[in-house]
């Protein structure tokens, strides 16, 4: 079975999880196994089906049995795993011809069942003979490794009308994801829509109906889907539903939705790699100028997720060694201590020189600048850049204080103020007046806001536990 690709799992896998004996009319899957079995209405075949009928499902039976085909199904298997091991566009290509090259020799083999299965056709006038041709369809196209034909026996037994709810929910999942390995998303969706509807959630039955969506370039819906699953649950969403939010928005280029999955995502599962794939996705939709970019990257250094040299380029040249050489001397070193920036870098070795020849002289001035910022007579940009400077050497009690000075002084940069009195409010653990204030963040810092308010939740909560 070749594996499908959602979130590592395989659709057909699910499909075949049906595990419908050949000429087994009605069985349960395994996802229902431990339940109580459904009834399973009487089936019974009209009298024009009835002759057809007996004959089609001996010969599916000792089909089954026979070694050629045995042997080929064998084959299949090793082509299979062949096409799971490849690596590298020439080695799958090949390995994927080969598995097809083997499943129609098993097709071959089998071609005289297929074309006594077509005989049943014309002869299907009853509800019940829909039902039992959609088993021996089934059965058929299982044993032969046919897709579009265990579809086709799904189908049928869907269409029958003779399935009890439960079955019928899960015969549509079947019908789905079998349309998801094939490709068909139209079908797809159409199936596990119904499948879904019905109340069946199992198998990640609503993120499959999202990827098959986001593969027919439809990103937009497919988010959607993948939002109402999630704000359906009562639980945390699987980790990879989240990642896999972010990664799409952010190619489709829906920098809210990738905002808003990026959020959800470190809420839930705040590891270091999410907390990167998150800040490093706003930061490239966001584009922001040089302070915004101090203060998500800030976010970046609280949650130690740097995941490259880029990564304290982009602080040092945002935060300027001139201007914050405290806190761009910190950024060097701990680069420097990571092995992601070099020593022998000339832009890394003048930062740190500008940023060590300064540090004295600017922390000699705090002070003053306190005592300026306090003045009534002090303006929003006196008070702000006092508050900066104590917030960039550590100092978040004062940086807290001065920010708030600021927040009533006309002129403020409102968002910014707001952002920087959160970042000293959470690194003080003041942890609810900390989210009070990122809530209250409007404007392109709205979104970075969010994320600090993961942030601080974070500190205080415990990482969600793995779904299951």
């Amino acid at each position: 079975m070749i594996r499908s690709t959602l979130f590592t799992r395989s659709a057909l896998g699910l499909a075949l999880a049906l595990g419908a004996a050949a000429g087994t009319v009605i069985a349960a899957s395994p996802a229902v196994a431990k339940e109580k079995a459904p009834a399973v209405p009487k089936i019974v075949p009209s009298k024009a089906f009835a002759p057809l009928y007996g004959p089609m499902k001996t010969a599916l039976d000792n089909a089954g049995k026979r070694q050629d085909v045995l042997d080929a199904k064998t084959a299949v298997a090793t082509a299979a795993a062949g096409v799971n091991a490849a690596s590298g566009k020439a080695a799958r290509d090949a390995a994927r011809a080969n598995y097809d090259a083997t499943v129609k020799a098993l097709g071959d083999k089998l071609a005289a069942e297929k074309t006594q299965l077509d005989q049943l056709v014309p002869a299907i006038s009853t509800p019940d003979d829909k039902l039992i041709y959609g088993q021996l369809a089934f059965g058929l196209g299982k044993l032969a490794e046919d897709k579009p034909l265990q579809r086709k026996g799904l189908q049928a037994s869907v269409d029958s009308g003779k399935l009890v709810p439960e079955q019928q929910a899960q015969f549509n999942f079947f019908v789905g994801a079998l349309s998801y390995d094939m490709r068909d998303w139209a079908a797809a969706r159409a199936a596990l829509q119904n499948a879904i509807t019905a109340g069946y959630k199992q198998n990640d039955s609503e993120s499959l109906l999202a990827e098959a969506y986001i593969n027919d370039n439809q990103a937009a819906e497919g988010l959607k889907v993948l939002e109402t699953a999630i704000a359906g649950r009562t639980t945390a969403a699987p980790e990879e539903w989240l990642r896999r939010g972010v990664v799409v928005a952010y190619k489709a280029k829906l920098a809210d939705k990738a905002t808003t999955f990026g959020s959800k995502l470190v809420s839930a599962y705040p590891t270091t790699q999410n907390w990167a794939l998150a800040i490093a996705v706003l930061r490239d939709t966001a584009r922001y100028p040089s302070q915004e970019t101090v203060d998500l990257l800030r976010l970046m250094d609280r949650t130690n997720s740097y995941m490259e040299g880029r990564d304290y380029v982009e602080f040092i040249q945002a935060a300027d060694p001139r201007r914050a050489p405290g806190e761009v001397l910190k950024v060097v070193n701990a680069g420097l201590n990571s092995g992601k920036l070099s020593a022998k870098d000339v832009f890394v070795t003048e930062a740190k020189t500008i940023a060590s020849g300064r540090i004295a002289t600017d922390k000699a001035s705090l002070p003053a600048a306190e005592r300026d910022a306090r003045a009534g007579s002090a303006t929003a940009t006196v008070v702000m850049a006092a508050a900066d400077a104590y917030l960039s050497y550590d100092n978040p009690a004062k940086a807290a204080e001065l920010y708030q000075l600021a927040l009533g002084k006309p002129g403020v940069d409102l968002p910014r103020a707001l952002t920087r009195l959160g970042i000293a409010q959470t690194d003080l653990g003041q942890i609810a007046a900390a989210q009070a204030t990122f809530a209250k963040v409007e404007g392109p810092r709205k979104a970075m806001a969010q994320l600090w308010s993961a942030y601080a939740a974070s500190k205080v909560a415990p990482a969600a536990a793995p779904a299951k």
